[in-house]
């Protein structure tokens, strides 16, 4: 039977490469930690595509609800994810309830409602993403509080990111992360976007989303080039947002068909850099 550490590893290096990357910058004896948390978001993360209907899919995150609240004790222990991520939680003190609130919030996943405002886009990124952060800085040791104040905005961040990097693959199954408020707005509708249609008004909507994202990494700039070394491993995936949103303000940019990916080489470089100097977020000019 394969070690749940190593189960854990494998899962997150083969679908969340980036935390995968960053977690190579943490000290060995909390890597296997880190990689539990991440392991267990790429599990309810990728329920949605899993289950392909949303009754099965609410039926699995009820079944992680249970394995956290102890419900599940002998069957959580029997599940490498679920063993290796209730260690991890045991040995940092760690509330399970933070996860349980992540899981609620994917509950919007099982379904095709469109996401009704930033105000909600932004909810449903803290309540995932940011959370993740902030417990990944836990793992490493950040407990003053720090950690949590740069996780909410640099997580809204990289999820906002995330979801925009991955528009052409929602609207192709009919799902809509960009708020119906911003596109709305600019006079937007759900059909042509599912129909593949790029135009100049749904450029100017994701390129307002795209300004908002941008609003959060000034505001965490300074803060998060501050954090102690210890924690930076745990907020490195935000040093990859400013490469990607700039793929996507390039005039070439097509939502429906460019590819918004760094690098692998550049990916490695900036994560390495912003591991030994400090996430350095570059100033937009």
């Amino acid at each position: 039977m394969t070690l749940a550490p190593d189960h854990c590893e494998g899962l997150v290096r083969e679908a969340d490469k980036d935390r995968f990357l960053a977690s190579l910058f943490a000290p060995a004896d909390r890597r296997r930690d880190l990689l539990a948390l991440y392991a267990f978001n790429v599990d309810v993360a990728g329920i949605r595509d899993r289950a392909g209907e949303a009754l099965p899919g609410e039926m699995r995150l009820q079944w992680w609800r249970e394995a956290l609240e102890g419900v599940r004790r002998d069957e959580a222990r029997a599940h490498p994810v679920a063993a290796a991520l209730l260690d991890a939680l045991a040995r940092h003190g760690l509330p399970a309830t933070d996860l349980v609130d992540l899981i609620d919030a994917r509950t919007f996943d099982l379904y095709d409602d469109p996401m009704p405002t930033l105000a909600a886009l932004e909810s449903y990124a803290r309540r995932t993403s940011s959370v993740l952060m902030a417990l990944a800085g836990r793992i490493l040791g950040a407990t003053d509080g720090s950690i949590a104040d740069v996780a909410g905005p640099a997580g809204v961040a990289y999820a906002m990111t995330g979801l925009l990097r991955a528009f052409a693959f929602h609207a192709s199954r009919r799902r809509l992360y960009v708020p119906r408020d911003i596109l709305d707005r600019h006079g937007v509708g759900a059909d042509e976007v599912f129909a593949g249609r790029a135009t100049p008004a749904l450029g100017a909507a994701l390129a307002e989303l795209r300004g908002h994202v941008r609003r959060l990494l000034a505001a965490i700039r300074a803060p998060i080039a501050a954090l102690p070394p210890a924690a930076v491993p745990a907020l490195l995936p935000v040093a990859l947002v400013p490469g990607n949103l700039e793929r996507m303000e390039r005039r070439d940019y097509d939502p429906f068909r460019t590819v918004v990916e760094v690098q692998q080489w550049r990916r490695q470089w900036v994560l390495w850099r912003s591991a030994r100097r400090g996430i350095r977020l570059p100033v937009r000019t």
